[in-house]
């Protein structure tokens, strides 16, 4: 009985911790190795913004009412969200000014670089 009830002392506090974790977006997941790994499904604000809005856009509901009648092949539904995407990127919606929020996030990110460089627009291009 010793051994069990030492157990269940350990099992509270994680059982805590997991719950407190995946409140902050980070999923425990099997590893191959048998362990345990974590998962960080954490998104920046303007992310769910953009995800949120889509509807809102008359053009990309059209988009997203082709994908599910088949008339169009160059846009998909996000797998695991159902959000409008152009080759794996998010479709940001053309409402209350989220294209100039995402260029404006691109210019002040502390990553920022110098005029000239490409690497912003890259970055900007991989989520967008």
């Amino acid at each position: 009985m010793r051994s069990l009830a030492h157990l269940e002392e350990y099992q509270r506090p994680l059982a805590k911790e997991v719950h407190r974790l995946a409140s902050l977006g980070v999923h425990p997941a099997d590893s191959c190795e048998g362990g345990v790994i974590v998962q960080n499904r954490a998104e920046s604000s303007l992310v769910v913004e953009v995800k949120e809005k889509q509807y809102n856009d008359p053009l990309l509901a059209q988009l997203n009412e082709g994908i599910h009648k088949h008339k169009t092949m160059a846009f998909t539904l996000g797998m695991d969200d159902g959000t409008l995407r152009y080759q794996g990127r998010l479709c940001v919606p053309n409402v209350d000014g989220l294209h100039e929020k995402v260029l404006t996030k691109g210019h002040t990110s502390r990553y920022f670089v110098q005029p000239g460089s490409t690497k912003m627009h890259h970055d900007l291009k991989e989520v967008y």
